[in-house]
């Protein structure tokens, strides 16, 4: 009788939930809204909602080896302990693990999504053959994992591989989520990218730029993908966004070279889709900002493989062979 992992990717406006078989292939896929907005019992309810309709469809709980539930830090994997994710308002000090367990009769376990999502990439994905990646996520914000001879490193606490909150830039004027200045994630993540083009565009009002026209003048609406697409066409202020983008990213991840000597970095998320541009420009960076430049020239930046269904790839990874 075969079995199945449940794998389920908690997100800010979406819950994303995957079967997967024990060769790490997706069964079956299904998406539900949050309703983050609603506190924490409407946002559970979406989750055990998803989880039921998944058990139902491998035949049975008794078929399903466990369920792995990615979500947002912090928190600790080790008890299950949700902390206080910024985008999921009302989870505070949420025992997720002993919740879904005493819900669904079946072996759970909690992760970081960027964790996970790096484990998944070192056991199946683009850092198949490595065993120490730092892995990174630009989107809305920037997750990290810090995967040491192919498993996630928690730390003391649990709370490891925040590197999305690691300062560049003590004195920006952008202040980060979290509250500190200058941040990684303030700089570099997508509404970062969207800020500083909107602020070229105020600053060099009279300036042209495709950036206008994809916006229809409502800078509000810039995103980074009309950053990509005006910056393909040769647009100064997008080029300068992106190739600013790029310069900061390259700098941290310098840092993370210099602190962890990865065999590799692979780096994944929605901002990171822009491609070559981006990822030529982070190479070019990284060998100026650490102390190893002679081994950090050598160090593979991997686009990410797993896009689409990371997060319940990720979740499911935690009870594939390799992490059980």
């Amino acid at each position: 009788m075969p079995q199945y992992i449940i794998g389920i990717d908690v997100g800010g406006t979406k819950v994303a939930g995957g079967l997967v078989d024990l060769t790490a292939r997706l069964v079956k896929s299904a998406v539900v809204p949050t309703r983050a907005e609603k506190g924490f019992k409407a946002s559970f309810g979406q989750i055990a909602k998803l989880i039921s309709v998944l058990v139902k469809c491998a035949g049975g709980r008794e078929r399903i080896l466990g369920i792995g539930i990615c979500a947002p830090g912090p928190h600790n994997p080790q008890t299950g302990l949700v902390i206080n994710p910024p985008n999921l308002p009302g989870w505070r000090n949420i025992q997720l693990t002993r919740l879904i367990e005493s819900k669904f009769g079946v072996p759970t376990k909690v992760e970081n999504d960027a964790n996970a999502a790096g484990l998944a990439e070192v056991l199946f994905g683009a850092a198949v053959g490595y065993r120490d990646i730092f892995y990174v996520t630009v989107s809305t914000g920037i997750g990290t994992g810090i995967i040491i001879d192919r498993k996630i490193y928690h730390g003391k606490n649990g709370v490891a591989g925040e590197g999305g909150h690691v300062s560049i830039d003590y004195k920006s004027p952008y202040r980060c989520g979290c509250g500190t200045l200058g941040c990684i994630e303030a700089l570099a993540a997508g509404p970062g990218m969207a800020r500083r083009a909107r602020v070229r565009l105020e600053q060099e009002h009279s300036a042209p730029s495709l950036l206008r026209e994809l916006s229809g003048g409502h800078h509000e609406l810039i995103s980074p993908k009309m950053i990509e697409q005006a910056a393909r066409q040769r647009d100064p202020i997008a080029r300068e966004v992106l190739d600013e983008t790029g310069f900061f990213l390259g700098v941290w991840l310098a840092g993370m070279i210099t602190l962890l000597d990865p065999e590799a970095i692979v780096i994944g998320g929605g901002v990171a889709r822009i491609g070559k541009p981006l990822f030529d420009k982070v190479r070019q960076t990284i060998p100026h900002y650490t102390i190893n430049r002679q081994f950090a020239v050598k160090t593979p930046i991997l686009p990410a493989k797993l896009k689409t269904n990371v997060g319940v790839f990720g979740a499911a990874s935690l009870f594939l062979p390799g992490e059980c």
